[in-house]
């Protein structure tokens, strides 16, 4: 017999039909299922404190420990069933192991939610045909729910794509497979125990509440009215292909006033102006590598960290006068060739009216639509990529403490200079540019919420005052 797998996992929540899976699987010869080994609240089973003859102390110092331990059986298949809330720290090691199959057990969300909700009621989280359900209805809790249902969303998700990056396949498994012979038996044969002709699911265990969810729950009608407002398929999600973004940390700066204050530019934005203002506070910290900046940021307790936002539409201008007078001549003809942005001949660019500079800045705000919709060769410049992906990439290293509106810098700066105990901050000597009247017109608005969706919708933009 040869086995492709040495253990297994099986990914599953409360009332899953996880049990009724350890049961089908311990009733094989050669397997063993030590059930919720890394529950925080248990060894594997309720009122258990020790596994494998580890105690509960000695996993919560090391649970690599008692993973060794469980998968340590040569010639034998183990494996533990583990939930989202499970200790984390194996998740890795679990995810990079290859010899480990990994078995996705899911069921509908709601059934999941009343099960559990009645199991607490009723303290029955298991039946045998021996035994007599607790008759019992539970009250919905909207929020509770839709609590529950993203948690286990996203630790799908990164089983999913963590078993993709890593090239591997799980067993899918849905809560009505269970009870089906042939399923099991694939599950087992996938496993490598193709010696087992058939599996019978285990039989010492039945539904505890086979009822319509109309019986289960005191209020349906309003359970129902409150599930309208789930999107399942996600039909108002915004649509990203932006290319990520890094932490851009060379680009920050700091000032050692007062316990110290860190600048976190969006390329685009007033820079000038903060910087220039930042100055006049005192000496200047720049050129950070990340390990720089963590130990300027240990040699500054009480610190405080900012970046500006600006409305995407005025953004957009300034990465518009910046192609036509800075960027590379490549990249204008490129934007005459391919992008759809008829600029004239560069020796004719100094020359433009402002009528003609806005027609080409609509073409412009057109071509960034499909810039950062993954639709163009072209990479996306900082100077234009979306706040929404800039402000993601600095998290990746440290989230800024406030993100400040630029039309609000002055009165929103005042707040964080107190918070980083500077005394005098200089305010009036913090005046950003603002935005040119002649860009409040209809056509350019809405090209630019064309182009910044996710700006608008992410940081609550609107059409300028």
């Amino acid at each position: 017999m040869t086995a492709p797998f040495r253990s297994f996992v099986i990914f599953a929540e409360m009332r899953t039909g996880s049990n009724l899976l350890e049961a089908t699987l311990n009733a094989l010869k050669g397997v063993t299922c030590y059930g919720e080994a890394f529950n925080p609240y248990m060894m594997g089973w309720p009122d258990k404190d020790e596994l494998q003859g580890i105690t509960r102390e000695e996993r919560e110092a090391d649970p690599m420990r008692l993973l060794r331990k469980l998968f340590d059986r040569p010639g034998h298949l183990p494996g533990f069933r583990y939930f989202h809330d499970h200790d984390p720290r194996v998740f890795d090691a679990i995810m990079h192991d290859r010899h480990c199959a990994k078995i996705i057990l899911t069921r509908n969300p709601l059934d999941s939610y009343v099960s559990t909700c009645l199991a607490r009621e009723t303290n029955q989280w298991k039946l045998n045909e021996t035994e007599t359900p607790i008759p019992a209805a539970i009250t919905y809790d909207g929020p509770e729910f839709r609590a529950m249902l993203s948690a286990i969303e996203r630790f799908q998700l990164r089983v999913m794509h963590r078993l993709q990056v890593t090239g591997q396949s799980g067993f899918w498994l849905g809560y009505e497979d269970l009870r089906d012979p042939e399923v099991m038996t694939g599950l087992v044969h996938w496993l490598g125990r193709t010696d087992i002709p058939r599996v019978d699911p285990a039989r010492d265990q039945v539904p505890q509440n086979p009822r319509e969810l109309a019986d289960k729950v005191r209020n349906f009608d309003q359970m129902q009215a409150d599930l309208q407002q789930i999107d399942p398929f996600s039909l108002r999600r915004i649509p990203s292909f932006e290319p990520g973004r890094g932490p851009s940390v060379p680009s920050f700066s700091a000032t050692e006033a007062g316990h110290g204050l860190l600048y976190m530019p969006v390329r685009g934005g007033p820079d000038t102006a903060v910087r220039d203002w930042m100055a006049g506070l005192g000496r200047i910290d720049a050129d950070f590598t990340q390990t720089s900046l963590r130990q300027w940021k240990r040699k500054h307790p009480g610190h405080r960290s900012f970046a500006v936002l600006r409305h995407p539409l005025y953004r957009a201008w300034v990465a518009f006068q910046q192609v036509l007078t800075e960027a590379s001549v490549d990249l204008r003809q490129l934007m005459r060739n391919v992008h759809r942005v008829p600029l004239p001949a560069d020796e004719a660019l100094a020359d433009l009216s402002q009528d003609a500079q806005l027609s080409l800045f609509a073409d412009f705000l057109g071509f960034l639509r499909r810039n950062l919709n993954g639709q163009t060769t072209l990479p996306t410049h900082a100077g234009w990529a979306s706040q929404t992906e800039v402000i993601a990439g600095f998290s990746r290293f440290s989230s800024p403490d406030m993100l400040i509106r630029e039309e609000r810098l002055s009165e929103e700066m005042a707040a964080l200079a107190n918070a980083a105990g500077i005394c005098d901050p200089r305010l009036q000597d913090l005046t950003p540019p603002t935005m040119p009247d002649f860009l409040r017109d209809k056509t350019l608005l809405d090209a630019a919420r064309g182009a910044y969706l996710r700006d608008y919708v992410t940081f609550g933009f609107g059409d300028p005052a």
